[in-house]
């Protein structure tokens, strides 16, 4: 009896039962931290504009201030690609190169090529919508409730979160996160190289949008030149994925 090859659909449900729970835990992230940006826009923004009144005045917590919200949820978000990178490396592509399984499937009528671009598509959906979700509805608050922050356009914590870098950066980590993954063959050491690799790229790019000032001014034309940037490391690192993953299945 000659056995049938999975359809596409099969192997992407297949990976989203084996994944729910980094699903879920993405899934809680953006809820919490788009929640906690209306919660910036809504409340806390207008209760500071009315403090700023004469004869009003407020108190505040740590959790309370606006600027300590906003800055903590520009960092987390700026450094959430880091997180993905590691989960990448480690459990969608690493562990399964390490325990024989992704071996195993290969001899299941699914070509590597094809085992590696469905688990790339199916971590990417989710990743990129929520990624752009959480771009966007930063974006929105910082526009219009900047005049209560203590925050400028050029600091990390808000020129990355503000606008398609963030799901950018995103991407690029998870592409990463997948040739670690096939580089190493073993979950620690993959977990490791793809979060320390996304985190030299987040960082390298300060000193890249510092000297395109000159000639790029204005926070749009820096961040989709950052963007662009971000872009063709992923695209890089994605032609690097495959071909080792051809040499390795060879």
């Amino acid at each position: 009896m000659t056995a049938l090859a999975p359809t596409r659909p099969a192997v992407r449900r297949t990976l989203l039962r084996l994944h729910r729970p980094a699903l879920l835990v993405w899934t809680a992230f953006v809820l919490l931290a788009a929640g906690a940006l209306l919660w910036v826009h809504h409340t806390a923004a207008p209760r500071d504009r009315d403090c700023a009144r004469p004869g009003h005045w407020c108190t505040y917590t740590a959790l309370t201030d606006t600027n300590n919200v906003m800055n903590l949820l520009g960092e987390a978000l700026s450094y959430a690609p880091c997180a993905v990178a590691a989960w990448a490396g480690a459990a969608l592509i690493g562990r399964e190169l390490e325990t024989g399984t992704a071996r195993l499937v290969w001899t299941q009528a699914v070509t590597p090529v094809r085992w590696l671009t469905a688990k790339l598509t199916t971590a990417a959906l989710p990743l990129l919508t929520g990624s752009a979700l959480l771009a966007l509805v930063y974006g929105r608050v910082w526009s219009a409730d900047h005049d209560v922050l203590v925050t400028h356009w050029t600091w990390d914590r808000v020129f990355v979160p503000r606008g398609p870098l963030l799901p950018a950066l995103v991407l690029c980590a998870l592409v990463l996160g997948a040739l670690a993954g096939l580089a190493l063959r073993r979950t620690l050491p993959a977990l490791a190289a793809a979060c320390a690799a996304t985190l030299a790229l987040r960082l390298y790019l300060r000193e890249l949008w510092r000297p395109l000032r000159g000639p790029l001014t204005g926070f749009w034309p820096l961040h989709l030149a950052a963007t662009g940037l971000v872009l063709a490391v992923a695209a890089a690192a994605g032609a690097a994925a495959y071909a080792l993953l051809r040499r390795r299945a060879a």
